[in-house]
């Protein structure tokens, strides 16, 4: 069971897609958004939750007080059920939130936005080609704000991201068989 975990939709109970995705356990988003606050990073933030799955990651920002968040993903199980979760976090939200679900590929998407985003999360399935999430995190420099934060989930068995230029490694931290690797925006 996937949950939202603190803020104005705490506890809500999130859908999963199911075969073929993996949605981040509870006790590894907890210290991701534990991580986050201390970092002064959600509040008024605009999100990127690419690869969104059940969208968990971005909704769990929404329910802490990101100001918009969008939520990326291409397979059609994957859109609906993140427009189904995140109909059911907007009718909590206070007004001004915002959240969309755009059905498309990180690629196209990170060729089309504006930049202005302040916290980007990439959680690509753990079999996804390293050469593709080295070219999606070169897209994505260009859209981010000046420090944001980049945090892409990982298998412990895969190797670290090829970091492109203006974006650096802060730290990993591993979680069992998942790792995070935090980067910002430089």
């Amino acid at each position: 069971m996937t949950r939202i975990i603190a803020g104005f939709a705490g506890s809500l109970t999130l859908k999963t897609p199911g075969a073929g995705t993996r949605p981040t356990s509870d006790r590894v988003r907890e210290a991701i958004f534990s991580a986050l606050e201390a970092r002064d990073a959600i509040e008024g933030a605009r999100v990127l939750d690419l690869y969104a799955g059940s969208g968990a990651l971005g909704l769990e920002s929404a329910s802490r007080g990101a100001a918009a968040v969008a939520l990326v993903d291409r397979a059609p199980n994957a859109v609906k059920v993140c427009k189904d979760n995140a109909a059911r976090v907007l009718k909590q939200a206070p007004a001004g939130t915002t959240i969309e679900v755009l059905p498309q590929s990180v690629q196209a998407f990170l060729g089309s936005t504006k930049a202005g985003w302040t916290l980007a999360f990439l959680d690509p399935p753990y079999d996804f080609d390293e050469t593709e999430l080295s070219r999606d995190l070169g897209l994505l420099v260009a859209v981010l704000e000046q420090d944001a934060v980049v945090l892409v989930e990982r298998s412990s068995r895969s190797p670290e991201p090829a970091w492109p230029a203006g974006i650096e490694l802060d730290r990993r931290k591993d979680y069992g068989d998942t790792t995070l690797w935090w980067a910002r925006r430089s």
